[in-house]
């Protein structure tokens, strides 16, 4: 049997485990996701109750977060919640979707790392494939199925087209998507309606384009990796010497391990990229009244300021 090295396309393709009636009802991607999840709830609690704040028999030993992974949890909630959220959100706002967007994050990250993990070729290297009809059950990257990055996209646009009649009601919504120009002048109605066409377009664009992000980020990244450690086998396979299978195998391992670090970062990253731009949408549904109400206190303020310099000025 060929090493799954053999074709970089099976480390991203998904594996259909049973089907009724010639329909898949149980996949390697959907046994790969609630592993993974699994993981990640557990990981998840265990970091929370390290955060939380102990008995007062600690004394001030109980505000301290224990534990080094439960210390990194919790410095990248605060970041993101402080210097990410925040700014884009406002505070009200930000309390509110903060349980949805870190739960979306933390989802697609641990689903991301998951997929780092050799568990496809230790499969097949053990032949423990062989168990299940040849068929390895579960193992890959989930967030490289189309399907599953396109489901967390729906999820995201369900919660932003939610927040938009929440806040501007239907009313509002319409109007929104006129880009303002209706109610307005009749010889801008045209105008109007190819904004109104762009617009509502632009509901279903973005969070499609979140979910393409995704899926293609996973698929190359992976792809390459199974590439860079084909090379050895396509090597043995072409008839060269030792020297040289060792040479290019070497080579090649170390670029592998090179975009291994590359791919624990991309997985970082795209997590925070599809949290980040769900956020960025859900603000682009939301009133600007409160800002610009404290844009007007600082304006307020900053007036205040000059008219108070000149009695400084005196009094010193």
């Amino acid at each position: 049997m060929h090493l799954l090295a053999s074709d970089p396309l099976n480390h991203v393709v998904d594996v259909v485990l049973l089907e009724i009636g010639g329909v898949p009802v149980l996949t390697m991607h959907m046994v790969t996701i609630v592993v993974a999840t699994a993981i990640c709830l557990y990981a998840m609690s265990r970091a929370a109750r390290a955060i939380a704040t102990g008995p007062e028999a600690d004394g001030n030993e109980r505000y301290i977060t224990k534990g080094r992974f439960a210390q990194m949890i919790e410095a990248m909630v605060v970041y993101l919640r402080d210097e990410m959220l925040m700014p884009v959100l406002g505070e009200a706002h930000t309390r509110r979707y903060l349980p949805f967007l870190l739960s979306l994050f933390f989802f697609i990250l641990f689903n991301n790392l998951f997929g780092l993990l050799p568990i496809l070729d230790i499969i097949h290297l053990t032949h423990l494939d062989a168990a299940f009809g040849h068929k390895t059950p579960v193992g890959g990257t989930a967030t490289a199925n189309l399907m599953i990055t396109g489901t967390l996209a729906l999820v995201s646009f369900l919660m932003i087209e939610a927040h938009a009649f929440r806040e501007q009601g239907v009313k509002g919504w319409l109007i929104h998507n006129f880009g303002g120009l209706v109610p307005g002048p009749i010889f801008l109605l045209p105008v109007a309606l190819i904004v109104f066409v762009v617009e509502v377009a632009g509901h279903f664009i973005k969070p499609t384009a979140l979910a393409i992000r995704l899926f293609a980020n996973m698929v190359a990244g992976h792809t390459l990796m199974a590439v860079l450690t084909g090379f050895g086998l396509a090597a043995a396979e072409a008839g060269m010497s030792k020297a040289g299978i060792f040479t290019i195998a070497g080579v090649s391992g170390i670029a592998a391990v090179l975009i291994t670090f590359l791919e624990i970062f991309v997985a970082f990253l795209q997590a925070f990229i599809f949290m980040f731009l769900t956020a960025v949408f859900i603000s682009l549904m939301s009133h600007h009244d409160e800002h610009e109400h404290e844009a007007g206190h600082e304006e307020h303020a900053a007036g205040h300021g000059e008219e108070t310099a000149p009695e400084l000025q005196m009094a010193t």
